[in-house]
């Protein structure tokens, strides 16, 4: 996984909320599409809340990024947590579409979070995705029922 953190996320450190996660020391799961490595997840467990760390679809369309969301909630449930809840940037127009339709609820925009994330990770670039400046952190929850984590997403998600 080493290779693919570091190919397509900069290294295999993740930055949150100020913490910054060595991906590879984080329980997930992978997807196998015909045998090949077609996506991967990786969350952390606090108490009673769920952080999706990364989610990264190598094979976009095809249910990877349902099936791995699919997963982490349901080892959140599995672990008693009341709250599933992510971290992406302001650059992330895929993600926040994916996020939402799934279910997830836009919960906070932490302006100007990303400034400070750079101290913990330097190759944090100025210009993210499709050349929007990279500057906010956007938090994600999906809602919960009184069982804990539950999923509200959209058909075709």
């Amino acid at each position: 996984m080493r290779e693919l953190f570091t190919e397509r996320w900069g290294g295999v450190v993740s930055v949150s909320r100020g913490v910054a996660h060595d991906t590879t020391a984080l329980p997930g799961f992978v997807a196998l599409l015909d045998g090949e490595r077609a996506g991967v997840a990786t969350y952390r467990i606090d108490g009673g809340e769920c952080e999706l760390v990364t989610l990264d679809s190598v094979r976009e369309g095809a249910g990877v990024g349902t099936a791995l969301v699919d997963a982490v909630a349901g080892a959140a449930r599995a672990a008693g947590a009341v709250r599933l809840w992510l971290v992406t940037t302001n650059d992330n127009l895929r993600a926040l579409r994916f996020y939402q339709r799934y279910g997830f609820d836009l919960v906070a925009v932490h302006r100007d979070a990303v400034a400070r994330s750079r101290e913990l990770k330097p190759s944090i670039p100025e210009t993210g995705l499709d050349g929007i400046p990279l500057r906010h952190e956007i938090e994600l929850e999906l809602p919960s029922n009184p069982g804990g984590v539950s999923r509200t997403r959209s058909p075709g998600c």
